[in-house]
């Protein structure tokens, strides 16, 4: 803790206030921090987002149409900067599709649309039915496993 409060040059009592979580830093702070640290001021004080989330079928904020029987469901907006890329998946029962990582940064969205798979991280993947939604971090050993005949599902993934 003494190291990076003088890298940083800030009080070690400082330091040691916003470790417990009862210091109020600055912007000032925080940039020496991050400059310490090697890490982006905005990884600092962007809120954590999860690196897994699922939404199952019939969850999720809907919007209907006024003129046609269709409902669509948000699953994940694009942060800015961010570029996607869209597959659709056609798999069957009998091994299962372990990818390397992609790119730091890297982001998998999955929706299952018919059979039912095991996705996601390769230590922990989620088994999905139709319908159902993923999202995990591309940017480390990931998983595909159909477990039916006729499993489909629509990839996208994200770079920035």
């Amino acid at each position: 803790m003494a190291e990076l409060a003088r890298r940083a040059g800030i009080a070690k009592s400082t330091l040691s206030q916003l470790e417990a979580g009862t210091g109020n830093p600055s912007v000032e702070t925080l940039w020496a921090l991050g400059a310490a640290l090697d890490v982006p001021f905005s990884r600092l004080v962007d809120p954590p987002r999860p690196q897994i989330r699922v939404v199952r079928a019939g969850e999720g904020p809907v919007t209907y149409s006024e003129r046609a029987d269709y409902a669509a469901t948000l699953l994940a907006s694009c942060p800015p900067g961010a570029r996607r890329d869209i597959y659709r998946i056609d798999a069957r029962p009998g091994g299962a599709r372990l990818s390397d990582p992609h790119l730091p940064g890297s982001v998998e969205h999955v929706v299952l649309g018919s059979g039912r798979a095991l996705v996601g991280p390769a230590d922990a993947p989620v088994e999905l039915g139709p319908g159902d939604y993923i999202s995990y971090p591309g940017d480390a050993p990931h998983v595909f496993e159909a477990l039916e005949p006729g499993t489909t599902a629509t990839l996208t993934m994200e770079h920035v």
